[in-house]
């Protein structure tokens, strides 16, 4: 039993930085070994934000739209999975979810059907 729940969404104003949070809950039979963040604006497919194998520098990635600005990252001890997005723009307005698998990540780990296990999202809106 895998349970994801992001939080941290909301209003942020153009330029802000933004902080969001996915508290991670897996029974002990369960190993995953890829856990990322995806987003969907209204009216646009889902779409991969950054993908990060869980623990400290074990591999990750970015979107290419999003590289330099934002930055993920995993808190072991919490077991958080962690998205930081430097400058927020208009067009980040969208629903961000947390998504784990029991695969390794690879070159597909940008593909939504790679995921085993989904949050439930959280809105974030940019706008002054």
């Amino acid at each position: 039993q895998v349970n994801l729940v992001e939080s941290g969404g909301g209003t942020v104003q153009p330029g802000r930085p933004l902080r969001l949070t996915c508290k991670v809950s897996a029974d002990t039979t369960t190993t995953l070994k890829c856990m990322a963040w995806f987003r969907q604006a209204p009216g646009h497919e889902r779409e991969g934000v950054a993908w990060k194998r869980p623990g400290l520098g074990l591999g990750l990635e970015y979107a290419s739209s999003l590289k330099g600005r934002v930055t993920i990252s995993h808190d072991k001890d919490k077991n958080t999975l962690n998205l930081q997005i430097l400058r927020a723009l208009p067009e980040d307005t969208a629903i961000y979810y947390c998504a784990a698998a029991q695969d390794d990540c690879s070159w597909s780990s940008f593909e939504a059907e790679k995921y085993d296990y989904w949050g439930q999202g959280t809105q974030v809106t940019v706008s002054s």
